[in-house]
């Protein structure tokens, strides 16, 4: 299992505390399901947890129950929504740096960095980041993208600004060692069927790319 990792996108938790952006709620787990992906994950070396927008579902109900399981996880909030309603304030987003949550970032405000001109991604890939590092008290180079959308020209600035690992949602296993990863974004309707497919998938990925070592090594 060293080489793959699946990688799970949630986006919140429990009851919403703020109105809901346009399709959000596709997004949204309750306790239980959450919880049900959680137990899997405290037991697993190759799954790992990411959580989008910065919500207040990340320090009220997600951290205590990672507290109790030992887990740690990556946080990914929008710089420009800290303090607003129902999305972490600057002491919730210190809350999960002292519990050791590594904080990356998810941009100013959800927006398709594709269609960004210059002075809009400094915002987005440079103010964003510099704000959140200057919270956190370090550097923050980790980088979720919005809408899971990217090109090339997403990439090429996101190299420039300094980023060390990119996260999008294309689903699948991911090679822990690379730069931009893929993850997998857990549905609303998610259940225990589900998420069995999901899982089963990154053992046969490790499978693939532990033959492929083998052979690499034979020749």
């Amino acid at each position: 299992m060293g080489e793959v990792t699946v990688i799970l996108a949630v986006h919140g938790v429990g009851r919403p505390a703020r109105q809901l952006d346009p399709g959000e709620d596709e997004r949204w787990l309750s306790v239980e399901q959450f919880e049900r992906v959680l137990d899997v994950a405290a037991e697993r070396d190759d799954v790992r947890l990411t959580f989008d927008d910065g919500n207040e579902s990340d320090v009220e109900i997600v951290l205590p129950r990672l507290a109790e399981r030992g887990v740690t996880a990556e946080f990914f909030p929008l710089a420009g929504r800290l303090g607003q309603r129902g999305y972490l304030d600057r002491d919730g987003l210190r809350e999960l740096v002292r519990a050791g949550m590594e904080i990356g970032s998810h941009g100013w405000e959800p927006r398709d960095w594709r269609r960004l001109d210059d002075r809009h991604a400094d915002r987005e890939l440079k103010d964003a980041p510099k704000l959140l590092g200057e919270l956190c008290g370090r550097p923050v180079r980790r980088y979720s993208l919005p809408f899971g959308a990217y090109d090339r020209r997403v990439l090429a600035r996101l190299r420039q600004a300094g980023a060390t690992r990119v996260y999008s949602s294309d689903g699948g296993a991911a090679r822990r060692d690379g730069w931009l990863q893929a993850r997998t974004e857990l549905p609303h309707d998610l259940d225990g069927d589900w998420l069995d497919g999901v899982l089963a998938g990154s053992r046969r990925r490790a499978a693939h790319w532990t033959n492929r070592l083998f052979r690499r090594a034979a020749r």
